[in-house]
């Protein structure tokens, strides 16, 4: 996936200016920054449910701003918050979404992708209305495994989770990688960005200040690159 030189403007207000970033297959990238940085508009722009003012986004060889239906087939996507249907249990969720999106599945491969996202057996079988967050959240990700994707995109999926959710997670979202799937991760979570991803990049007020490989930093070192890069 690639994005060059992207710029997007909500009348004077910029949202993004020309902002680049390419992942590689199988590669996590976390994109940080402050609430109003740019980081929802760019999940917009690459989903198509915005159009850039200029600038070019490729998913899996598609351009995403000439064809974004064709784009979007090829990326599934994790909001912040997993809506499902309260009744079905997450097997019926699994399989109904899996169906929309033109994939049957049988209860032993819902279940496998369920245990591949981190839900506990013994939920899989529960109807979704008594999931807290974190559950839910796991159901989302099975949902987005089971599409034939070759990019996932992250709206801040640990948000809101407790400690054990939110590795139960980042366990998910590195089996997504092991797929050979691009993630892309728009977080405020710095501790799981040097758990999950191999490079971060800082944005504010739409632009990318830095990218950085997280290999030789701690998640203390991240937190201090992040706040040094904001008060400037």
């Amino acid at each position: 996936m690639r994005l060059d030189s992207v710029r997007k403007r909500f009348g004077e207000r910029c949202a993004l200016e020309s902002l680049s970033l390419a992942l590689a297959p199988g590669e996590v990238y976390a994109l940080l920054g402050p609430n109003g940085a740019g980081k929802t508009t760019t999940l917009n722009l690459i989903l198509g449910f915005l159009r850039p003012d200029a600038g070019r986004i490729e998913v899996a060889g598609i351009d995403a701003v000439a064809d974004p239906l064709g784009a979007r087939a090829r990326i599934a996507y994790l909001p912040e918050t997993v809506m499902l249907h309260p009744t079905l249990s997450a097997i019926e969720n699994l399989g109904y979404f899996a169906l929309l999106g033109g994939r049957r599945l049988d209860d032993a491969q819902a279940r496998a992708l369920l245990n591949e996202a981190g839900l506990q057996e013994e939920a899989h079988a529960r109807r979704a209305g008594g999931y807290s967050k974190g559950m839910r959240q796991k159901v989302g990700l099975a949902i987005a495994l089971a599409k034939d994707a070759r990019v996932l995109l992250l709206d801040e999926p640990t948000s809101g989770l407790d400690a054990s959710a939110a590795n139960d997670l980042s366990h998910g979202v590195r089996a997504a990688a092991q797929r050979g799937m691009a993630v892309l991760m728009a977080t405020h979570d710095l501790y799981r960005v040097k758990d999950v991803a191999q490079r971060l990049g800082i944005l504010r007020d739409g632009r990318l200040l830095l990218e950085q490989r997280t290999d030789r930093l701690s998640a203390a070192q991240i937190e201090a690159l992040y706040l040094e890069q904001l008060s400037r």
